[in-house]
């Protein structure tokens, strides 16, 4: 009825709607962390940000899935920005969890992060690349980009390029889908 653009803008309108309780709610000591959207790739960030519990500092993001694939992982940067508007890439990492197509997920990263921003200075982070058993999507020169960004430049429309899987694909190129 609807077709995958239909679905998308669907998908796009409602989690633009969502409600403030269905939002990640800042607890004393988060530390809130500006996103820059890739509209390319197929998930976005809603809300970023690094969550103090008693084994260290983890990041805690608000994610949607557009695509009709499910989305296995993801690699992200995270940047300082201070006061003289010098950037500087502090954190780079993958990380493995699962959201079914189409659907939204508050997802606490598993590897701590070692990371205390100072006084004036602001953290950006990017998603580089996005990986489902299909495909990979991944942002060309995506450092530059997200300096760019960071650095108050926001004219910049990074280039995704998206490319099949082919290590986390069946190895008979038959796509299988297990009950739940």
């Amino acid at each position: 009825m609807f077709g995958k653009f239909g679905l998308l803008v669907l998908t796009f309108v409602a989690l633009s709607t969502a409600r403030p309780i269905d939002r990640i709610p800042l607890q004393t000591g988060d530390v809130p962390i500006d996103v820059f959207q890739v509209l390319d790739l197929p998930v976005n960030v809603h809300e970023a940000a690094l969550t103090k519990t008693e084994r260290g500092q983890f990041l805690r993001l608000a994610l949607g899935n557009s695509s009709d694939l499910k989305i296995i992982g993801l690699r992200y940067s995270i940047v300082s920005v201070d006061a003289r508007n010098e950037v500087q890439v502090r954190v780079n990492r993958s990380e493995g969890f699962s959201i079914p197509a189409y659907g939204t997920k508050t997802v606490t990263l598993k590897t701590p992060i070692r990371l205390k921003p100072k006084d004036g200075e602001r953290l950006v982070l990017m998603i580089e690349q996005v990986v489902s058993r299909e495909s990979i999507w991944e942002v060309v020169k995506a450092k530059d980009a997200l300096e760019t960004y960071a650095r108050g430049d926001y004219s910049v429309t990074p280039t995704v390029l998206r490319v099949p899987n082919q290590v986390d694909a069946p190895p008979d190129g038959r796509i299988r889908v297990l009950p739940n």
